[in-house]
C-alpha cells in the first residue's frame, strides 16, 4: 500500500484495482487525480503483485474486503474526505466491502464493475469448478492476457506494456473463481445493505469482459438517493486506458467536484 500525496489535497481517493493486474497499471489515473489536488492511496490486493504469497489464489472473498477496509482506515487518518474507487474486480469488492461494513465515503466511483461476466464459462466448466472447489481449491487454471487476447482495452500502447508485464497474473485458482461466482450473486441479494453514499458507475458500452446489463440491473435496484450512470458506446472494459480515457477522467472529476461541493456548503 502507498499514499500519492499531493499539495494542498481536497481529498484521498483510494483506488482497488482489477483482476489479474497491480496498482502499477495505474500510474496514468493516479498523476491524473493527483493534478486536480486529490491524494491517492493504493496497493496490490491478496494475491495480486509483486509479493503476492499465492498468485492468482485466496481462501475467500472476506481476504479482499478486509483488505480494502484497512486501506479505507488508513485513508481516514488524514482527516479529508474519503472517495472509493474500484475497477472491475475491484469494483466487486468496493461494493461488497461496503455492504459488510460500517463504511461510508463522501463519494463511490465504480469503473466496469465486475457484477457478470460477457462471456461466462460453459456450464460444465463451471460445474467442475464447483466440484473441484473442496477437493482441489487451490489448483490454477490458465487465463488469457490482455496482450495476447485484447479485451479488455483499444490501447495498442498498453497491450504491449502488459504483454511484457511479469506481475500481470496468467492463472487463477478454483477457489477463486467460485469465490468470484458467490461475491457477485450476494451483491445482487444484498442491494439493500449498500449504504446510501453518492455513486457514480461508468460502464463501457462495449465491455467484452463484464456484463453491462448486469452493471445497470445492479445499479437500478438500489435503494439510494444520490446516484448516476453513465456509459460510454464503443468503448472496451478498461475506460481509463481507453483513447477516451481523458472524456472519462472528466465525467468522473465533475461529480466528484460537485460533491465536495455539497460537503463544504
Amino acid at each position: 500500500m502507498k499514499i500519492w500525496e499531493t499539495e494542498r489535497p481536497r481529498a484521498t481517493i483510494v483506488l482497488v484495482h482489477g483482476s489479474g493486474e497491480h496498482h502499477g497499471r495505474y500510474e496514468w489515473l493516479i498523476q491524473r487525480f493527483r493534478k486536480e489536488r486529490f491524494n491517492v492511496l493504493i496497493g496490490d490486493l491478496p494475491g495480486h503483485g509483486e509479493h503476492a504469497e499465492t498468485p492468482g489464489h485466496i481462501a475467500t472473498f472476506d481476504e479482499y474486503i478486509r483488505t480494502v477496509d484497512g486501506w479505507l482506515a488508513e485513508a481516514g487518518k488524514s482527516g479529508l474526505p474519503v472517495v472509493l474507487f474500484g475497477h472491475s474486480l475491484g469494483g466487486l469488492i468496493v461494493i461488497r466491502t461496503l455492504m459488510e461494513t460500517s463504511r461510508k465515503p463522501a463519494a463511490v466511483l465504480l469503473s466496469s464493475p465486475c457484477l457478470g461476466l460477457t462471456f461466462p464459462p460453459a456450464f460444465y466448466l463451471r460445474a467442475f469448478a464447483k466440484a473441484m472447489n473442496t477437493v482441489a481449491p487451490g489448483l490454477l487454471v490458465r487465463i488469457k492476457r490482455n496482450g495476447r487476447n485484447p479485451l479488455a482495452t483499444r490501447n495498442v500502447e498498453q497491450l504491449r506494456k502488459d504483454e511484457k508485464d511479469p506481475l500481470i497474473l496468467t492463472k487463477v485458482s478454483i477457489r477463486w473463481y467460485n469465490e468470484l461466482e458467490r461475491a457477485m450473486t450476494l451483491a445482487f441479494e444484498k442491494t439493500v445493505d449498500f449504504p446510501d453514499v453518492p455513486l457514480l458507475v461508468l460502464q463501457a458500452g462495449d465491455d467484452k469482459i463484464v456484463s453491462r446489463d448486469k452493471v445497470f440491473e445492479w445499479y437500478e435496484r438500489l435503494p439510494i438517493q444520490i446516484r448516476a450512470y453513465k456509459e460510454w458506446d464503443g468503448l472496451y472494459h478498461e475506460l481509463f486506458n481507453e483513447p477516451e480515457r481523458e472524456e472519462v477522467f472528466q465525467a468522473a472529476l465533475a461529480f466528484l467536484e460537485e460533491r465536495l461541493t455539497a460537503l463544504d456548503s
